[in-house]
């Protein structure tokens, strides 16, 4: 006996049988079929070309169907505008956190721009991701610093100046650590998140990045919203002490530094007024609490 997710491909694909009966009969019983058996359909490896074309032209204006559809490999690209439209708020997000998958798939990227759900930041960083123009190689030099050789600095410069934006979210996730210190200052935003998600960069690098005075408070605030950063003291104490640290970053942090560290920040004179006043407080609390016990 058919399982249900079967039995749905199957009468999608017999919906489109030459034979005028056996079409009639396949496109009445698929109308009567669950809306979860075509979502298991669309799960597998290689659903037939049939289930993608019923699902994208009768069963799309539900969410999960478009979601379904917008995250298969396999989805004709005529259909990922409409799906684009429909995908959830979560689903756009998780999409935006695989920016390695959207490099590589243009149309992908491309049809995301049709979703109602994206913050202006998003859509700038698609945008930044669709762009076909170089950059020139004043845009790097400020990025290649981190190279101590006169001669690789140069070269490094020269060879981003004529990556497209494309090209450097590629070598962000697949370069090495120079280039990483290189690129986490890119001009545009995309490249720089791109090296924050990349499975090659270790902790030791984004601790060097939250310390870091001369990349932008987008960098900044998406190291401290990566969850398997939020554990690391280092991370967390650089990213306080950075002046250039976005205001209500630094203040959520605060409360995460120890002692010595808390009486160090609430004496720095490179902190925002806001967070050594609110570092100071805290302290003073601590100490009250201490002697009250």
């Amino acid at each position: 006996m058919l399982v249900s997710a079967e039995r749905a491909e199957l009468l999608a694909v017999l919906a489109e049988d030459p034979d005028e009966m056996i079409h009639e009969r396949a496109a009445n019983a698929v109308l009567s079929q669950p809306l979860d058996a075509f979502l298991d359909a669309l799960k597998g490896d290689a659903p037939t070309p049939q289930l993608f074309r019923h699902c994208g032209r009768n069963l799309i204006e539900d969410p999960k169907i478009a979601a379904a559809l917008f995250n298969h490999w396999r989805c004709p690209p005529q259909f990922l505008p409409a799906a684009a439209r429909r995908l959830p708020t979560s689903v756009v997000q998780e999409l935006m956190q695989n920016l390695e998958r959207l490099s590589t798939q243009p149309a992908l990227a491309s049809a995301l721009l049709q979703s109602a759900s994206l913050t202006e930041d998003q859509r700038q960083q698609l945008e930044e991701l669709l762009r076909e123009d170089l950059n020139d190689e004043a845009a790097f030099k400020d990025a290649a610093e981190a190279e101590s050789d006169p001669t690789k600095r140069q070269t490094l410069i020269q060879r981003l100046s004529k990556m497209r934006i494309v090209e450097r979210v590629t070598l962000a996730f697949k370069g090495n650590k120079e280039e990483r210190m290189a690129l986490v200052r890119d001009p545009c935003k995309v490249v720089q998140r791109s090296v924050l998600q990349s499975p090659r960069v270790t902790e030791r690098e984004v601790e060097g990045f939250a310390s870091m005075t001369n990349v932008s408070e987008e960098v900044l605030r998406g190291i401290s919203m990566m969850r398997k950063y939020a554990r690391n003291y280092a991370i967390a104490r650089n990213l306080t002490f950075n002046p250039k640290t976005p205001v209500d970053v630094s203040l959520h942090l605060v409360p995460q530094m120890n002692p010595a560290d808390l009486k160090t920040l609430s004496a720095s004179k490179n902190v925002p007024d806001v967070v050594r006043t609110s570092a100071l407080r805290l302290q003073r609390q601590r100490d009250v609490a201490r002697k009250s016990d």
